[in-house]
């Protein structure tokens, strides 16, 4: 499914189908790409099927890069039909395990906050929050929605700001403040005759709505694709002809971080850098009747890894290793001497 097809037009149940089997043909993807099924089966509103598929993930034998997520997934899931017990249980698991990733805190803390146990939401968001930001200096994007979320929970609890809450407010780049959108007596608004009321209410909805589309956007990228020294190697050996596409690996490297940034310069939203493998690009250029020597297959292979969630965020986050597998930090390495400004 294309990112921009409006949902009144998806078949929720073939593009599950059709996830599954792309899983089939990628096993190394097929933990984003069953979470992907998932979502669209509990969409279609058969829970119990999407339940199974986060099952199936968790009794793989493959591990798993992040299964608080499918856990927290599944117990967002089963406290939708039902199974609130089994699903308290899971959250309970997932805030004692401490995740280092922001995502699974945000899933168990909505899930909460929406069948109206706040003080267990406000608990939850607190303590991912104090987990993920202590002594971090700038918090990264996707700790964005733990901040966001808890200033949400605290304003319908009443509770006054407090440090964590000025650090969401500074964060909010919306023209509304976080203070309109998080009001508790704003659903009153909706039912006022008063059109300054009624405009204002507006207002705060496009805000919430540009923040929403911002976040959709985001693991859509404009992705670049990178090669390992030794993957590199084993390519050129087995298909020479690509050797006037990278003429070396350093210039490769330096090719790929010129592009982003010239990217990021003209105002490119949202990107991303995905590693390929002699393997998968194989397989790619069979799926695709090709030979993998063909150049043109490269750009079509990129953007195939990142709509199965291969990409990483460009640049990467401050601190954080370089995206080129060095070993250093990004600001030490390729990230050094920016012009551009991002």
């Amino acid at each position: 499914m294309r990112p921009d097809t409006p949902a009144e037009y998806v078949d929720h149940n073939a593009e599950a189908a059709r996830l599954e089997r792309t899983a089939g043909l990628y096993p190394e993807d097929a933990e984003h790409l069953l979470l992907q099924a998932a979502a669209h089966l509990e969409l279609a509103e058969d829970r119990p099927r999407a339940t199974a598929f986060y099952d199936r993930l968790l009794s793989s034998e493959t591990p798993l890069e992040n299964p608080f997520l499918v856990r927290a997934l599944k117990a967002a899931n089963l406290w939708e039909y039902g199974h609130e017990a089994e699903a308290k249980a899971i959250i309970e698991g997932v805030r004692r395990a401490s995740p280092r990733d922001p995502a699974p805190w945000v899933i168990v803390a909505e899930s909460l906050e929406s069948h109206d146990e706040l003080e267990a939401a406000q608990q939850t968001f607190t303590e991912a929050a104090t987990h993920l930001l202590t002594d971090v200096p700038e918090p990264p994007y996707a700790t964005h929605p733990v901040l966001f979320g808890r200033h949400r929970v605290r304003r319908m609890l009443g509770l006054p700001h407090d440090n964590w809450d000025a650090l969401a407010d500074t964060l909010h780049s919306s023209p509304v403040s976080l203070d309109e959108l998080h009001d508790p007596k704003r659903v009153w608004s909706l039912g006022s005759d008063n059109p300054a009321e009624l405009e204002a209410e507006i207002s705060r909805l496009r805000a919430e709505l540009g923040t929403y589309r911002e976040a959709l956007s985001r693991p859509f990228p404009v992705a670049i694709l990178h090669w390992p020294a030794s993957e590199l190697s084993e390519l050129l050996t087995a298909y020479p002809s690509l050797a006037e596409e990278y003429p070396s690996h350093e210039e490769h490297l330096a090719t790929i971080e010129g592009s982003l940034r010239e990217l990021a310069a003209s105002g490119t939203p949202n990107l991303g850098i995905v590693t390929g493998t002699v393997p998968s690009y194989e397989a790619f250029a069979a799926s695709e009747g090709a030979s993998p020597g063909d150049a043109s297959l490269l750009p079509q292979y990129a953007t195939t890894l990142a709509a199965r969630g291969r990409a990483e965020a460009w640049p990467p986050e401050r601190g954080a290793g370089c995206w080129c597998g060095s070993g250093v930090s990004y600001g030490e390495c390729h990230g050094a001497n920016q012009g551009t400004g991002v």
